[in-house]
């Protein structure tokens, strides 16, 4: 109490003070000279002028600083002024307001920051989207008005450009659906079904989808070792096998000629299990690591169009590790290669009894 009575009304307190002194000093000069000096009328003066000078001091400055305070707080349109204002006595104590004012500053100018590299996101976002659109809309568009241009009266011609077209409608289709993938991740709408499942099977099981497309490139998949044992993992399978697919699909994409994408399954802790996808490729420059899983982010915009792609395998392998509550990494060397490992969580193994040997 006798705190929050000096910080609230010290300006008051040490301004009625210094004045009284110095009007008693000057009255008992005065009385001393007139040899009328009397010390009980001295300090009666004291109290009273003390009293009266506290009670003006204090409610004309209280009033001064308030409607002073209500502006600036009127002005800045500060959403806490209620709680500030309404709820505690308006005072002198001018460290209060600065406290504030500066709280204040600097949240605005934190969300400020944050605005702004959102809005800068947004473009960047619209962006993309608009050019992965963009290019097999285009295509398709310029097939179809080809053939009603007349060129449909060549039978082969008019088979190419559908099947042409057919492409673009399904590169459509794909970027459509990883989009809405991405969308139900983020929003945390996408359920997960957990089951317990071999890791060692279904990593073969992705090589062996994409042993074609590797073979083009003389690629060879493979593990880091002969797994005889299966690895039981605890996860939702086909979510699993997605994340495995973009990695992997993406080691080809940017592996060199006659590489290797190799992966390897290994305790991280007790009851965890870390899975490597390990390529010889051309490697990612550090300067683009931190944005790499972001949605549409290219480190070669050029290169990543050719090959094809929605340009959200990473961010969609991002947002898969972490519904599962795990956690993704990367490693990468420019012109060296790269690394990316995430955690799954192993099946718990129980100690087998062997009821035969007890006896009763």
């Amino acid at each position: 109490m006798a705190e929050n009575f000096k910080k609230s009304y010290r300006f008051a307190y040490l301004s009625s003070l210094y004045i009284t002194i110095l009007l008693t000093l000057v009255m008992s000069v005065f009385l001393y000279a007139q040899s009328q000096f009397n010390l009980l009328f001295i300090l009666g003066f004291v109290m009273v002028c003390y009293a009266i000078c506290f009670l003006i001091i204090q409610y004309r400055v209280e009033k001064f600083i308030y409607r002073r305070v209500r502006k600036i707080y009127d002005d800045i349109e500060m959403l806490e002024v209620d709680d500030v204002i309404s709820d505690t006595p308006v005072t002198t104590d001018m460290r209060t307001l600065i406290k504030e004012v500066e709280k204040f500053a600097q949240q605005r100018k934190t969300e400020i920051e944050k605005l702004k590299i959102r809005e800068a996101y947004r473009k960047e976002f619209m962006g993309n989207v608009s050019h992965e659109l963009k290019t097999p809309l285009f295509t398709v568009q310029g097939y179809i008005l080809t053939l009603l241009d007349g060129a449909m009266d060549d039978p082969a011609i008019l088979d190419k450009y559908l099947n042409r077209a057919s492409k673009g409608v399904e590169r459509l289709i794909y970027i459509v659906n990883d989009l809405d993938m991405i969308t139900k991740l983020e929003a945390g709408d996408l359920n997960l079904s957990y089951t317990n499942f071999d890791i060692v099977e279904l990593v073969q099981s992705v090589f062996d989808l994409y042993e074609m497309k590797a073979a083009k490139k003389n690629i060879a998949l493979t593990f880091d070792m002969n797994y005889s044992n299966p690895i039981l993992v605890h996860a939702d399978k086909e979510r699993i096998q997605q994340v495995l697919s973009n990695l992997i699909v993406n080691s080809i994409k940017y592996g060199k000629e006659d590489g290797t994408t190799e992966v390897s399954i290994e305790d991280l802790i007790r009851n965890k299990t870390i899975v490597r996808v390990t390529d010889n490729g051309e490697g990612i420059a550090q300067a683009h690591i931190p944005r790499l899983f972001e949605r549409f982010y290219r480190v070669n915009k050029s290169g990543s169009r050719k090959e094809g792609g929605s340009g959200l395998g990473l961010a969609i392998v991002k947002h898969i590790i972490e519904a599962h509550h795990e956690r993704i990494y990367v490693e990468s060397d420019y012109r060296v290669g790269s690394e990316f490992s995430f955690t799954l969580e192993k099946v718990k193994k129980f100690p087998v009894v062997d009821v035969s040997t007890k006896t009763t």
